[in-house]
């Protein structure tokens, strides 16, 4: 497998926010953006994007122009108010503007990598079944990227199973999701969940000797 195989993110949107400077690496500039994608249904995901100032060069962002960007959906830890917390962004590998006649699945993304934590099944009040699992994907120098991702129906009963160092490859799309948290009695503020929703998904039988799930 080469080194980028094992986590493909590819997504066509518009910007729905200023280009932000993040941070720099070696004298390379990075900036964060977020960009709205359509779901099928009336909702919409809003997603947060890294992008080198080099793919910026011949690039203008700009409101109302529909992007592609390749890359990889990366995480991070980050200490906010003193807790540990687990930030995800779509690293931008190469951007490009797209044509709305062309895009026929604007979210896409294929993971390869091992359950770390041990999965979580339940239910809905409408009861649609849940398995929610974190995904370990490895990246060059023994660092890894922490995915959570969600499991539906039949998929949520099957990997509900699953063993922590288990290997699955996971076809699906990143998904946005608000939730309210409550601070003290008196203050509640709205967060932002990203995930990946999974279609598909098969278990490596020479990894684990467990059945293909699709």
């Amino acid at each position: 497998m080469r080194t980028f195989d094992n986590n493909v993110v590819s997504i066509v949107g518009m910007p729905c926010s200023d280009l932000e400077f993040s941070h720099e690496v070696f004298g390379e500039g990075f900036y964060n953006l977020k960009l709205r994608i359509p779901r099928l249904s009336e909702h919409v995901d809003i997603l947060p994007i890294t992008i080198s100032e080099r793919l910026l060069v011949d690039f203008e962002v700009k409101e109302e122009k529909l992007i592609r960007i390749e890359g990889q959906l990366r995480s991070y830890n980050k200490i906010i108010n003193g807790n540990n917390r687990l930030i995800l962004t779509i690293f931008a590998r190469e951007i490009s503007e797209e044509q709305e006649e062309n895009v026929s699945n604007p979210n896409q993304i294929f993971l390869d990598g091992f359950v770390c934590k041990e999965p979580v099944y339940r239910t809905t009040p409408f009861g649609r079944e849940i398995t929610d699992m974190l995904v370990a994907v490895n990246r060059p120098y023994r660092k890894s990227d922490y995915i959570p991702c969600i499991a539906w129906g039949r998929n949520a009963r099957y990997s509900e199973k699953m063993k922590i160092g288990d290997r699955i490859k996971i076809w699906g799309r990143i998904q946005s999701r608000e939730y309210q948290k409550k601070i003290d009695e008196e203050t509640v503020v709205k967060k932002t969940a990203y995930e990946v929703s999974i279609s598909k998904m098969d278990v490596m039988p020479e990894e684990n000797n467990r059945t293909d799930v699709d």
